[in-house]
């Protein structure tokens, strides 16, 4: 069992072990992320009703011919869909309960968007996994049963993870589990009677199966899901937070890429291909928020160059939510996704990109150009910000010519000032949107300042400049980027139900010539090629193609090849005993194509190569002899004054200083 959280006294029916929880699970935290998962459950079980009444009225108005009781069954129906209706609205609301995943300490910083956790139903693997044991390994299932009751309460303990890193360590701890367990026991030919059911995350739908891929695939899900909440809780207002939420929110994208590209058949909505597309462009979107709240954290320095930049940088953030907005409203995802959800998205793409604007406004109207500026520098920096300059003029033109600066920066603050007028229309149509008053907050003082500076720039006796101010290219210094845990990848199939091997083989090894007469090849588990025919383990029934199971007491099933060696190393002329498998019908099996490299060539090891090496004097721990089920686990064990973003406490300028590092929330130039 792993280590612990909750010390003795708790009263649990929960996966304890001597009083204690799992490490990473918490069925007992009140805290409001549980709370929503708990209403998400009860909503589930009614959504399951409703759909079983649903289900049989309509069976059985297709099977009789009695008028009355047609019209009878036809409005139970329509009161059956109208409940179903309501639950399904009530399911969006708890999507669109963002509040509850932010930080508690957050008070400048626009919400996040994490994915709720699919729910499952309780699974009892003992009597199908010992029956299995019988019939397939000629064992005495029985034996195990303390196994299986590890591999129940970890499956128990999942449902309820803890809101941190080893949360999410419990969760792949568990998928690890499932690899070994899929390879063992779930043979393609046959079912054993282990069904799974786990619900739609988005609509309450059920599904169960007994096949378990649909088991990894939710358990990933989550894994992505916890990432996400992960990174909704993070405190933006400090560098750390913004570094742990960026890395949380790409994790979580990789977690759904693999799960995209691994389970291409998910019988579940949620986990569709293009709903999971989606998903990570909205994770990839929030990370690339985060980035981008990662360099104005600091503060903007009010000087040409670094205007332009943070400009491009904010219009790319508008550019990656533009891109979840379009994939949103693509049929039948918005049939699926909250409201809140796809209003969130288009808010804020109008917000960054009203940023982006501001930002190229006041680098033109607050900094005109003189002789000791580079005038090549700004020329060749304007002119990377648009696709084509305004009204065909040359950047140097712009540049030079003071009322054309101030007639384009006009142009850019009347489109900055339009998009926080729709990002504010848009925030009103919601009304999950409008319970977030710091998010109203924001965009009032976003439209402010633009206002404010609109008119700081105004003169009474120009008349009205109808000119388009030309969208602003989206550039990056830092892309936000998929970042796959290795924990998602799987242990190869060797010891599995649907392979056959031979029983365990002990050899006797012994030195000859301080050699043992064969190399190493492959990753977990090694086999033994290059054999010498007239070696002494050759001659006690050594094969080249086996597999190396143990080195005297010490299990090396899913040890690598430097691994194997050191434990090799210390055979004297007395020797060891190792022990090694034959695959059955080997013919057909190939060579494993996994080894280790070194300057592209394949690496192999023998006694000799390693005689001087400098590991030799390192003590080698041997490893605890694992349990039936936990095979294949290894072990891992110009300096100038600052912008601001606008943020909830609009007071007065928008130039004021900043200090290098906020010593507090209140004093640093944030959101």
């Amino acid at each position: 069992m792993t280590d612990t959280l909750i010390p003795n006294g708790c009263e649990s029916n929960g996966p304890v072990e001597r009083g204690y929880f799992k490490k990473g699970c918490n069925p007992f935290a009140q805290t409001g992320r549980s709370k929503l998962q708990n209403e998400r459950a009860l909503l589930n079980q009614q959504i399951i009703k409703q759909m079983r009444m649903r289900a049989g009225a309509e069976n059985l108005l297709k099977a009789t011919s009695n008028n009355k009781v047609r019209e009878q069954v036809v409005l139970e129906l329509s009161y059956v869909n109208s409940d179903l209706q309501l639950l399904m609205e009530q399911l969006e609301g708890l999507n669109s309960s963002v509040e509850v995943y932010q930080n508690a300490q957050e008070t400048s910083s626009i919400p996040l968007i994490p994915l709720g956790l699919k729910e499952t139903k309780d699974v009892d693997f003992s009597v199908a996994l010992k029956d299995f044991i019988l019939e397939h390994y000629s064992e005495d299932g029985s034996n195990f049963q303390d196994e299986i009751d590890d591999l129940m309460d970890l499956r128990q303990a999942c449902r309820t993870p803890s809101r941190n890193p080893s949360g999410v360590d419990l969760l792949a701890n568990y998928f690890s589990q499932l690899s070994f367990l899929e390879t063992r026991f779930f043979s393609p030919t046959r079912q054993i009677g282990i069904f799974f059911t786990w619900y739609d995350s988005f609509t309450g739908v059920p599904v169960c199966q007994q096949n378990i891929s649909l088991e990894k695939a939710s358990i990933l899900f989550n894994m992505a899901a916890l990432y996400s909440q992960i990174g909704t809780r993070a405190d933006r207002q400090t560098q750390a937070g913004l570094e742990d939420a960026i890395t949380a929110f790409q994790k979580s994208a990789g977690v759904l890429h693999y799960l995209k590209e691994s389970f291409t058949h998910t019988p579940s909505y949620d986990m569709s291909p293009a709903m999971l597309s989606m998903l990570i462009r909205l994770m990839l979107a929030q990370a690339q928020e985060c980035l981008f709240e990662h360099i104005t954290l600091p503060g903007i320095r009010n000087e040409f160059f670094s205007l332009l930049r943070i400009a491009q940088e904010a219009a790319k953030v508008g550019e990656t939510y533009n891109e979840v907005h379009q994939s949103m409203i693509q049929t039948p995802i918005k049939n699926n996704v909250p409201f809140f959800w796809t209003t969130m998205s288009e808010l804020k793409t109008n917000h960054y990109n009203s940023l982006a604007h501001y930002f190229v406004s006041t680098a033109l109207l607050d900094h005109q150009l003189t002789p000791s500026d580079d005038e090549d520098k700004q020329e060749k920096t304007l002119s990377q910000v648009y696709d084509a300059m305004p009204e065909g003029r040359s950047p140097l033109d712009i540049l030079k010519d003071k009322e054309e600066r101030r007639r384009i920066g006009k142009a850019h603050l009347q489109r900055s000032i339009m998009g926080h007028e729709e990002a504010i229309r848009t925030h009103s149509r919601c009304r999950h949107l409008q319970k977030l008053d710091i998010l109203s907050d924001i965009l009032q003082a976003g439209l402010k300042r633009s206002l404010t500076k609109f008119e700081q720039n105004d003169k009474e006796e120009e008349f009205t400049d109808y000119m388009l101010a030309p969208d602003i290219i989206s550039k990056t210094e830092k892309k936000a980027e998929m970042e796959i845990p290795t924990a998602t990848k799987g242990p190869l199939s060797v010891f599995s139900a649907k392979q056959r091997w031979s029983a365990p083989r002990t050899i006797r090894l012994r030195l000859q010539d301080r050699d043992l007469g064969f190399t190493l090849k492959g990753d977990a588990p090694v086999q033994i090629q290059s054999l010498d025919p007239l070696c002494p383990a050759a001659a006690e029934g050594l094969k080249e193609g086996d597999y190396l199971v143990a080195v005297g007491d010490t299990e090396c099933k899913w040890m690598g090849v430097s691994d194997v060696m050191k434990l090799l190393k210390d055979v004297d002329e007395e020797g060891v005993n190792i022990r090694v498998v034959s695959m059955l019908d080997s013919s057909s099996q190939p060579m494993p194509t996994k080894s280790a490299t070194y300057g592209g060539l394949p690496k192999t090891y023998s006694m000799i190569c390693l005689a001087h090496d400098e590991d030799d004097k390192k003590s080698r721990k041997v490893a605890k002899k694992p349990s039936f089920l936990s095979w294949g686990l290894k072990n891992k064990q110009k300096s100038g004054s600052t912008l601001s973003l606008p943020n909830a406490d609009y007071n007065g300028p928008w130039n004021r200083p900043c200090p290098t590092y906020p010593s507090s929330y209140n004093e640093s130039a944030l959101y």
